[in-house]
């Protein structure tokens, strides 16, 4: 006989894809027990630990927002703090809240085939404020990891030469300093990402200078704070399907950019060149600044609401150098090209260091499981790991669909397991039929980003095969299709319960 579970279900991380999963869970499957375990003393995930100047979405709320508590604002791309609040009254008014645990680090996740089930080994610790923590261990039949895909505790290892020398302040953005007052100050961002696209303009408000050093530039796309019609819909239509309409109307108008992008590559190039030329100032050239090596949506797209950013740049106080570092100096960088930067304050915006799990052993059956040496099934189940969701969502439209896509799919999962008296599933790679081609593995993050390469260097995150379930996710529409009605066989391998 098995041993009584603590819960149903354990959901590791209560940011936007904890919460999404535990909204499911509680609406569809309102039955099971289940309880988030959350790290930090606060909700919200990226949105509570970045504090750097005008952090902000880079993708719509009217997508990025929950599909069942929907952002009704006009503007689309909002701060970190109104989306921690939008958040917060979603987890109050849906009464998720109570199943929160604050300040609970998972440190290993062990899979028991025996007993079928999970061991969550915790640290439970007061945020920091002493050394004082207690080992706490649940047990469950299901774990979804939602933790994102970057590491919490490290930025990206970058190495900028000389930096030992520099006697001003450097500050990486994941762990903005809100104490340090940068007025009147030159301050060098090295990078050319969403990150450093949204300090440049925030920086200037109070800044000397703000200088973007990029050894290669990004694709910009300048969308209006409001759309055109978003007002006329809300206008015309009843509140509850202009809401509807504005967010497929967001989610249609972000798949056809992305394909007319993969599709018409050459073209897609010269557009956004083109609205880049015209909202330059006379004294900034397109090339090279913002010519990039690569086609739209190799790598992801930066989103500049209202143009703030040539904005920046029109008033003098912004700039953009495309140049590489020779070494940082005791007040200023030295290039290559033999130009020199003043600098009081470096902001290495390098990217993210990739990290799936948050640094949790997965175990199972006491053998240690690596994410870099399996693959996902339907971008949501590991291979040979049971009863295992990660969250993952995507690079070319926004986070949250393919995080609920994952959690309708888990939905559905465990009503058909419930229903077939199952007591476990895991996804196995089956054997290649004669003559077959071997799976091709490629990476989970579809992008040719340097934070990206050195992620799938260092074998820290799982991998797409090339084809059946195994394949790369990259519509919501064929997702959302296959979470509700898809195959739920295939390359799937079900436990029925024991009679006792």
């Amino acid at each position: 006989m098995f041993e009584a579970l603590d819960y149903d279900v354990v959901i590791v991380g209560a940011g936007i894809s904890g919460i999404n999963a535990a909204y499911r869970i509680q609406h569809e499957l309102g039955d099971l027990r289940y309880i988030v375990l959350e790290n930090r003393s606060e909700l919200g995930g990226t949105w509570s630990l970045f504090k750097y100047p005008g952090i902000r979405s880079d993708s719509d709320l009217y997508t990025f927002g929950f599909p069942w508590e929907p952002w009704t604002e006009n503007h689309p791309i909002a701060s970190a703090p109104a989306i921690l609040s939008y958040m917060k009254r979603t987890v109050d008014k849906h009464g998720l809240m109570e199943h929160i645990r604050f300040n609970h680090k998972v440190d290993r996740l062990s899979w028991s085939s025996e007993q079928q089930s999970w061991t969550i080994d915790s640290t439970c610790h007061d945020g920091g404020q002493s050394v004082a923590a207690a080992r706490k261990v649940y047990r469950a039949k299901y774990v979804i990891m939602a933790t994102g895909y970057y590491d919490y505790e490290q930025p990206l290892e970058t190495t900028i030469p000389g930096l030992e020398n520099f006697q001003g302040k450097v500050i990486h953005p994941q762990f903005w300093d809100e104490s340090y007052d940068y007025s009147d100050q030159n301050v060098v961002v090295i990078g050319s990402g969403a990150t450093a696209v949204t300090l440049l303009p925030a920086m200037s408000e109070k800044a000397k200078s703000v200088t973007i050093l990029q050894r290669s530039p990004s694709y910009l796309l300048a969308n209006p704070i409001v759309p055109p019609l978003v007002p006329t819909i809300k206008r015309w239509l009843p509140t509850s399907w202009a809401i509807k309409v504005i967010r497929w109307r967001a989610i249609l108008n972000t798949y056809l950019i992305y394909w007319f992008c993969q599709y018409f590559p050459n073209k897609a190039r010269r557009i956004l060149q083109s609205r880049v030329a015209t909202e330059l100032p006379a004294d900034v050239p397109c090339d090279p600044h913002f010519i990039p090596r690569y086609s739209p949506w190799q790598q992801r797209m930066c989103i500049t609401p209202g143009g703030d950013f040539f904005a920046a740049l029109r008033s003098g106080k912004g700039h953009v150098v495309t140049d590489t570092v020779n070494t940082v100096e005791s007040d200023g960088i030295l290039l290559n090209s033999g130009a020199r930067l003043p600098a009081d304050l470096i902001v290495p915006a390098t990217g993210l260091r990739v990290e799936m799990g948050g640094h949790t052993k997965l175990v199972v059956d006491g053998k240690q499981v690596n994410f870099g040496d399996k693959l996902a099934w339907k971008g949501a189940l590991l291979q040979d790991v049971p009863n295992f969701i990660f969250v993952f969502g995507y690079t070319n439209m926004s986070w949250t669909l393919g995080a609920d896509a994952t959690a309708q799919l888990f939905v559905r999962l465990v009503k058909k397991m419930r229903g077939e008296k199952c007591s476990s599933v895991v996804p196995r790679l089956a054997s290649q039929h004669p003559g077959a081609a071997p799976m091709q593995r490629i990476p989970l993050l579809n992008l040719n980003s340097s934070y990206v390469k050195k992620a799938v260097e260092r074998g820290t995150m799982p991998q797409s095969g090339d084809r059946g379930p195994w394949a790369a996710r990259t519509s919501y529409f064929r997702d959302y299709w296959n979470a509700k009605f898809g195959d739920l066989h295939q390359d799937l391998a079900f436990t029925r319960l024991k009679a006792e």
